[in-house]
């Protein structure tokens, strides 16, 4: 059978009733503490802080200063020649009137600055070699590593014909090595050109010529 508490024993119950009046008894207490010790001496407490100054000081800004510039040095006094030393000078030299004087040297003639020859690429009509191809193969040589190596193909050498037909310089457009190049421009260079002619008149131009080396 389960124990039932009575009203009276529960404590739980009667818990806030008995704060209530435990706080109000503390509350009589402290006011009646206050009325009957009204007097009480407290402890004076002496706080002393020491006085200390900070002297804070300017600090100056430097300045340049511009200094003025040194003053000249002075002159070197320069001794004047004395009369005495004036009538020593020997001044009774005679000039010969008669002499003839020799002309003065002309300067010398400026020199003539030879203007780069102009070679058109393009004329009305270009030059042409007189033989054909086949006197450029009368002037070449095969050169005998290119046989020895097996080397064949065609060389394009630029050629410089001026306005009488001759080949003033070669040039290599396409070459084949094995002194195949070489070889070409020296026999372009011995054959001779009917020069290019532009309004009539011939004029320097540059032309390809094909030069072919074939083994037999």
């Amino acid at each position: 059978m389960a124990v039932e508490k009575t009203p009276q024993a529960d404590v739980k119950a009667k818990a806030r009733r008995y704060f209530e009046i435990s706080l109000v008894v503390a509350l009589l207490l402290v006011t009646a503490a206050f009325a009957f010790f009204p007097d009480i001496e407290r402890e004076a407490v002496a706080i002393e802080a020491s006085d200390e100054v900070v002297k804070v000081e300017d600090i100056e800004t430097p300045r340049q200063e511009n200094r003025p510039p040194p003053p000249p040095r002075p002159p070197i006094p320069i001794e004047a020649p004395s009369a005495d030393a004036i009538d020593d000078i020997d001044i009774s030299s005679e000039i010969n009137m008669d002499a003839v004087m020799d002309a003065p040297a002309a300067p010398p003639a400026p020199k003539k600055v030879e203007e780069e020859e102009v070679y058109f690429e393009v004329v009305e009509d270009p030059p042409t070699i007189i033989g054909g191809l086949e006197a450029v193969k009368n002037h070449l040589v095969y050169p005998d590593l290119a046989i020895r190596a097996g080397v064949e193909g065609t060389v394009i050498v630029l050629a410089y014909v001026n306005r009488n037909g001759k080949v003033t310089g070669t040039d290599v457009l396409r070459g084949i090595g094995g002194g195949c190049d070489e070889a070409a421009m020296e026999a372009v260079k011995k054959v001779t050109f009917n020069p290019g002619m532009q309004r009539g008149k011939p004029v320097n131009v540059k032309v390809s010529v094909p030069v072919r080396f074939r083994l037999n």
